[in-house]
């Protein structure tokens, strides 16, 4: 009896320690299935987004050659921040950027100021892509903003507003038109202390003369190094991520001759499509000021 008794006991205080009122036994499965840690969240939404039946087609099919989730963890961009797009065309990583942010951070895209007279209609029209893609739905995309600037004079809104700023495949354009440095001096404004910055670009060999650069689409990491760091930043960390040993940044209709432009069109499709798109070089800048350099984002 007192044995029957005892493991009665036993029986219902193992019970209470297994379940309560409050978090029923069966809790504990999916507790320890969920992420135990902040940069495993970010990275399971990401890889939500990544697949959601939103991307089209294309989009997903040029992943292979951008490594979203890759360049974005190397960028050490968090679902909480306040994030600046610059330039964001059409808006491959506009899709990414403004749901992954959605709710507890925000993004922004710098985009062209097509209320200028005489606007270019290429670029008005991806302006307007852009806009009917964060606008089809607010539920996902969240409230991501659009922030029309001077691309002679660029700023973007008051000094230290965001916590990253990003550009991918932009610094070459900046370069051709001679007016970079005045775009890496904005960013750094637009930066709060301890801020980064994140660069994508085509890379070309190293010593490659500038002239050589501006008629080919390719810049040296060099040159993008010495443009960020006269603006202020401090350079914390490439990565090959961006990588293609495969391309040699020598063609005859430079950058644009590779996937997706394929400006000599039928003209050695089949070699250039091998290629794939562009050898690219990924950096990562940070603005002084803050000495929490968060190595364990590296």
């Amino acid at each position: 009896m007192y044995r029957i008794l005892t493991l009665t006991v036993l029986g219902l205080l193992l019970g209470a320690c297994q379940a309560t009122p409050d978090q029923p036994a069966e809790a504990s499965a999916s507790t320890v299935a969920a992420p135990t840690t902040a940069s495993e969240s970010a990275a399971a939404r990401l890889d939500r987004i990544l697949a959601d039946p939103r991307r089209s087609e294309a989009n997903r099919a040029r992943d292979r050659y951008r490594h979203p989730a890759q360049t974005l963890q190397f960028f050490a961009i968090k679902p909480d921040q306040r994030v600046l797009e610059i330039t964001p065309g059409g808006g491959w990583y506009a899709e990414l950027l403004a749901p992954y942010l959605a709710g507890s951070g925000h993004y922004t895209a710098a985009i062209w100021d097509d209320s200028a007279p005489k606007f270019p209609p290429f670029y008005a029209g991806l302006n307007r892509q852009l806009r009917e893609q964060l606008g089809s739905d607010p539920g996902y995309y969240g409230d991501a903003k659009l922030l029309p600037f001077n691309t002679k004079a660029p700023a973007f809104g008051a000094d230290g507003s965001f916590d990253a700023v990003l550009t991918f495949r932009n610094v070459h354009n900046w370069a051709i038109a001679g007016n970079a440095e005045a775009w890496f001096k904005a960013f750094f404004a637009a930066l709060k202390p301890g801020g980064v910055l994140g660069v994508v670009d085509h890379r070309a060999k190293l010593g490659t003369t500038l002239e050589a650069t501006l008629k080919s689409g390719y810049l040296t990491e060099d040159y993008v190094v010495g443009l960020a760091t006269q603006a202020g930043f401090v350079l914390e960390a490439k990565s090959e991520i961006n990588a293609n040993p495969a391309d040699d940044s020598q063609h005859p209709a430079g950058v644009w001759t590779l996937p997706p432009s394929l400006r000599l069109k039928e003209q050695d499709q089949e070699k250039y499509l091998a290629i794939g798109e562009s050898d690219r070089m990924t950096l990562r800048f940070r603005k002084p000021g803050n000495d929490i350099l968060h190595a364990a984002e590296d």
